[in-house]
């Protein structure tokens, strides 16, 4: 898996624990931190984990063989 991949998926679970906080308790943590929805950088925040969620669409369709041997890029 690449690091944008990985960077991703990682916004993508945190998009489900708020929304699990969310759906739950009534509590969303990324107004919490960053300011309530309405801030800038939480907006930032919610938009970054919306294009990851869109990101990590190509990984549905991705066979599993590419997923699990694609090559790490040389560094």
């Amino acid at each position: 898996m690449s690091g944008l991949q990985r960077t991703a998926l990682t916004l993508v679970i945190i998009g489900a624990i708020n929304w699990g906080l969310i759906g739950f308790f009534r509590f969303d943590l990324v107004a919490a931190i960053f300011g309530g929805q309405t801030s800038g950088l939480a907006r930032i925040i919610y938009g970054l984990v919306g294009i990851s969620g869109l990101y990590s669409l190509t990984l549905l369709f991705k066979p599993s063989s590419e997923l699990e041997h694609a090559p790490e890029p040389s560094r």
